[in-house]
């Protein structure tokens, strides 16, 4: 990029950013105001894990090992130490606004320093934001926006750092194109060895936040040495330039993984997490099929397929001869805007392909039998915002601006912003009517609870631990997974451990406790049947 053009492209992107973040505070304090901020199990549990952390039977580092991944919860440790915070949810939808609005930098810049288009990044952040299942989790403690800031970003760098190598492996020495990681030595001072870091970090932010982002950072270091392949780079060359760069998520995916065996006894998510139930176990197209629906429910029936047109052409361009690529369109948007390379243009244009790798997820957890949760189609929502944005830019200069109201209006007519019925809106509420039952138990906990912790499941009751806390409860109160061997002990032999028991028995066929309740009659022998509503029975102890 020239160096004249950097403030006007700066200018741009940052100018995308902040209309994202304007709008997805107004989207908050919309949704706060119907009362569904925190309507979604999870967004709550998700507050529990968080203020965890130091509010515990055994505060630590080992209480973010869980199934989910630690990024959100650590950047959300100390602001829920604050009790206002912790029961709004208001720090942790300040972080999935900034996450939204970094997604729509990131995409922005990508696309503008890959093709000189204002009018493809704007296009991508529009679809972004405009639709209503993104604007209502980025209004929630949710972990999707902070998904697609990291993912956005880390896509973004990449490129960027993938735009800096020379056009041929034998310009620079093999050491100089690696990044800084364990095991290398730091490359000498330089734009390029930065952007390898912030890439490297960027990655490891993503992969650290939700598993989506584990194929789509695989897939954008795959891309990147496919780019430098295309640009007549050797195999091995090419593979020692990523080398690099793909240890920084395994480092970092590695600690996650020894940091879940050491608190939960389990490398990965439990064979158990979830109740096999869905009729796509086992069948590879029905999975895909309940992926592509949900695409299609959560952004109209033409938008996904504009998103394959769209791979479609950035594919070709790819391919395309080096003196045609960006060619034909009347000259660069914006004047004097001109990319490092052919090839690092290249490069940028095909990294967005990445995003889609997102589908992985949802399609192997259908696949192992996993229900249909319409909300693992949102990362889909974003990679083809993206995609289409992309492919906006690569149109001639005088198309871009007509294609991308026309593809903006048909994604504001087949889903509409702030749409009370959207998919993920309507899914979010589906354990309203448990809410309401639990109040049975908890009127029976405030009139007698004598102080001694409550034995209670993490992963399944999670939400619910939060919606004591409006009761004066903290999470000390409980006894759960995160607490280790004292939870082991106590699920063994509950009778020497707890005076109180409370089970899950609805949800996703019942709780690991219900589970061994119906199993063992002897668990709760010792205890008797107090108070239940909501799927949930509470159990007291009787006298010795």
């Amino acid at each position: 990029m020239a160096t004249a053009d950097k403030p006007t492209s700066s200018l741009f992107c940052g100018l995308c950013a902040v209309a994202a973040g304007a709008w997805g505070a107004a989207a908050a304090v919309h949704y706060h105001s119907l009362g569904l901020t925190l309507a979604h199990y999870d967004a709550r549990a998700h507050l529990v894990v968080a203020r965890r952390v130091f509010d515990s039977l055994m505060p630590g580092w080992q209480q973010v090992g869980a199934v989910w991944l630690p990024l959100p919860h650590l950047l959300n440790a100390l602001p829920v130490q604050i009790d206002g915070f912790y029961r709004t949810g208001a720090s942790a939808i300040a972080i999935s606004i900034a996450s939204m609005a970094l997604a729509a930098w990131a995409i922005a810049t990508l696309i503008h320093r890959a093709t000189g288009s204002s009018a493809g990044g704007a296009v991508a952040a529009a679809l972004l934001m405009l639709n209503p299942n993104v604007l209502y989790l980025q209004s929630t403690p949710m972990t999707e926006p902070l998904l697609f800031g990291t993912t956005f970003l880390a896509v973004a760098l990449i490129a960027g750092w993938a735009a800096q190598l020379p056009a041929s492996s034998s310009q620079l020495p093999a050491s100089s194109f690696q990044l800084p990681a364990p095991g290398f030595q730091l490359p000498a001072s330089g734009s390029r060895p930065r952007l390898s870091m912030a890439a490297g970090w960027a990655c490891v932010a993503a992969v650290l936040t939700r598993y989506e982002a584990w194929p789509i950072v695989a897939a954008a270091i795959v891309l990147a040495g496919a780019v430098l392949l295309r640009r007549g780079w050797t195999l091995g060359a090419a593979a020692r330039a990523v080398r690099g760069l793909a240890l920084w998520p395994l480092w970092a995916i590695a600690a996650f993984l020894v940091n879940s065996k050491v608190t939960i006894g389990s490398w990965f998510v439990p064979r158990d997490f979830f109740r096999a139930e869905n009729p796509a176990q086992g069948h590879p197209w029905l999975a895909w099929t309940q992926v592509w629906d949900g695409l299609v429910q959560l952004s109209g029936p033409v938008l996904p397929w504009i998103a394959v047109v769209s791979v479609i052409l950035i594919v070709v361009v790819f391919f395309r001869p080096a003196d045609g690529l960006g060619r034909g369109d009347g000259g660069q948007e914006g004047g004097s805007h001109a990319a490092p390379s052919e090839d690092g243009r290249r490069a940028a244009v095909i990294l967005p392909l990445a995003l889609v790798a997102c589908a992985a997820v949802p399609l192997y957890a259908y696949f192992q039998g996993h229900p249909v949760r319409i909300r693992y189609d949102v990362p889909l929502v974003a990679a083809a915002a993206a995609l289409i944005g992309t492919a906006v830019a690569l149109l001639p200069r005088r198309a871009r601006g007509a294609a991308g109201v026309i593809v903006v209006a048909i994604a504001v007519w087949q889903v509409r912003p702030f749409d009370a019925k959207a998919p993920v809106v309507v899914e979010s509420q589906r354990e309203a009517l448990n809410k309401v039952g639990r109040a049975a138990v908890t009127a029976y906990l405030d009139a007698h609870w004598d102080g001694q912790p409550i034995m209670m499941s993490m992963g399944s009751l999670g939400h619910y631990m939060h919606d004591l806390s409006a009761r004066g409860f903290r999470v000390k109160d409980f006894l759960h997974e995160g607490t280790g061997e004292i939870w082991t002990h106590a699920a063994r032999y509950p009778r020497l451990s707890v005076q109180w028991i409370a089970l899950e028995e609805r949800a996703e066929g019942g709780d690991g406790l219900h589970w061994k309740a119906r199993h063992d009659p002897n668990f709760l022998r010792g205890y008797v049947r107090v108070a239940e509503g909501g799927g949930v029975a509470l159990y007291r102890r009787t006298a010795r």
